[in-house]
């Protein structure tokens, strides 16, 4: 899943982006409204975590043209205000979830995974295929009963692949929705993929299509 932060207390956005990949979240920071609408345009996101008060261009004002965009993304406001009024008024303009600051993160981590399966068509809790079972919210993975240790973005790359159930998955999509921009681009999938296949071990079911890109067949 690929979050974008919009938040301008750079602690604060530091302290969530850290979190989010932690739990491996692909994640890019910004810290006033105008900067979230040009990475918006170029970038596509499953969940926006926005707070309300930004320079340059209200949080507001981001909302309103977010939602009015068409695009699929999932906001999730931000603010210090915890009146009923006040989340009225947001999920009014566009937002899809509100949070009140300060809050807990575990919290926030379970509002952007709702917001980022109503982002997406609907999967089972747990994803299976060829003897792997991978459970997003435990973040676990076991090949054949056998528990396997995978680093953050391996983990990532194979929810990808049992998400796309069966269909190649190409490396410039695993790209964009597993890492975030301070990632090198160079070879780093196919990297990541090889040893994805190490851990997960024989018979190989994660296949490369040629000139197409990656599967779980």
């Amino acid at each position: 899943m690929r979050v974008l932060v919009v938040e301008d207390e750079e602690m604060l956005a530091d302290a969530i982006a850290r979190g989010l990949r932690q739990e491996t979240f692909a994640v890019d920071v910004v810290h006033d409204g105008e900067a979230a609408l040009e990475r918006l345009a170029v970038n596509a996101y499953d969940v926006m975590v926005l707070d309300r008060d930004l320079p340059r261009l209200h949080g507001d004002e981001v909302c309103r043209r977010t939602a009015a965009s068409g695009t699929d993304v999932r906001i999730l406001m931000l603010t210090v205000s915890t009146t009923v009024a006040e989340k009225v008024a947001g999920l009014s303009i566009g937002a899809d979830d509100y949070l009140a600051k300060p809050f807990a993160f575990a919290e926030l981590v379970a509002r952007i995974r709702a917001l980022g399966r109503r982002a997406r068509p609907p999967q089972p809790p747990v994803l299976e295929r060829s003897g792997i079972r991978l459970d997003p919210h435990l973040r676990e993975t076991y090949r054949d009963g056998r528990p396997v240790a995978l680093s953050r973005k391996e983990f990532a790359v194979l929810e990808e692949l049992l998400r796309a159930a069966g269909a190649p998955v190409s490396a410039e999509t695993l790209l964009e929705r597993v890492w975030d921009e301070n990632d090198p681009f160079t070879t780093i999938v196919r990297v990541t993929v090889r040893g994805l296949r190490r851990k997960l071990g024989e018979p190989q079911v994660v296949e490369t299509v040629t000139g197409v890109g990656y599967r779980v067949r």
